[in-house]
């Protein structure tokens, strides 16, 4: 019987780069939320480490030793057939990957295997972030992790179709060495208290990133005209971005927008938390 996973996307409501390793790591300070979109999975034990994609995004998703998720099974010894259904834009700055991987290490174990705590790690700095699922403050290369109480965040997320490659992105950045984000976060009662806070925080990779994808730039001002909008940001290095709403019905009214005025971007009306 086969066993169903969610791979939920990664919204980085904050991304402050505050230094870097000798060994070239980078060190940041990230309030991370999840969205109620993502990917699924489904897993079927068997002698042998196979995999299939499909869904929306699965073009160019590799189906072998090059995918996360096969990364991740094979680190924990897990053998058997794993489908991928991938409606993440890939590329886009919201942990498709790392959250797949996640997933399939939470499925693991669940059926009782012990992980070592570094395995999520060497997988990539967003997996640890994303095995918790929940609203989070990420620091150091991604070990550091604290959860944060949130209230639920209406929001919109929109890609573009452009996909932006981190690498390129950490390698335009002009400062590696900035504030942190304040000691302590406060307890937010509304959307609009945690999103006039989010405000005055940053995310150091957008600079860059609208220099390689200029596209961003574009969705930022579309997402910033919509009714009723509380802030506009891009999440970790793009390309997707998110707009945060008082309500579900302003953030569903604000896709309807945005998908008339754009049919052909990515846009999902979701709630983050």
């Amino acid at each position: 019987m086969a066993i169903e996973g969610f791979a939920p996307a990664k919204i980085n409501l904050t991304l402050h780069v505050t230094g870097r390793r000798v060994d070239g790591y980078h060190l940041l300070d990230s309030l991370v939320v999840f969205a109620d979109v993502g990917d699924k999975l489904e897993f079927t034990l068997g002698p042998e480490l196979s995999m299939s994609v499909a869904g929306e995004h699965a073009k160019g998703v590799p189906a072998d030793d090059r995918n996360l998720v096969w990364k991740a099974a094979a680190a924990a010894g897990w053998t058997g057939h794993i489908n991928l259904n991938k409606a993440l834009p890939h590329g886009g700055g919201i942990g498709g990957g790392s959250s797949d991987a996640a997933a399939t290490l939470r499925m693991i174990a669940d059926q009782g295997v012990a992980i070592p705590s570094e395995t999520a790690l060497t997988l990539g700095a967003d997996v640890p972030v994303c095995m918790m699922a929940r609203a989070t403050r990420m620091r150091g290369i991604g070990e550091r992790l604290q959860p944060v109480s949130l209230p639920q965040l209406p929001a919109l997320l929109v890609n573009p179709g452009v996909e932006v490659p981190t690498g390129a992105v950490f390698s335009a950045l002009q400062s590696r060495d900035n504030p942190p984000m304040p000691d302590d976060i406060p307890v937010f009662e509304t959307p609009k208290a945690c999103a006039d806070w989010v405000q005055e925080q940053r995310n150091d990779l957008a600079p860059p990133t609208k220099g390689i994808a200029p596209e961003v730039t574009r969705v930022l001002d579309d997402l910033s005209d919509t009714k009723d909008v509380l802030l506009a940001r891009m999440s970790g290095s793009g390309s997707t971005c998110f707009a945060l709403y008082p309500t579900m019905k302003a953030a569903h009214f604000a896709a309807y927008e945005i998908g008339a005025a754009h049919p052909d971007w990515w846009c999902r009306a979701t709630q983050l938390n």
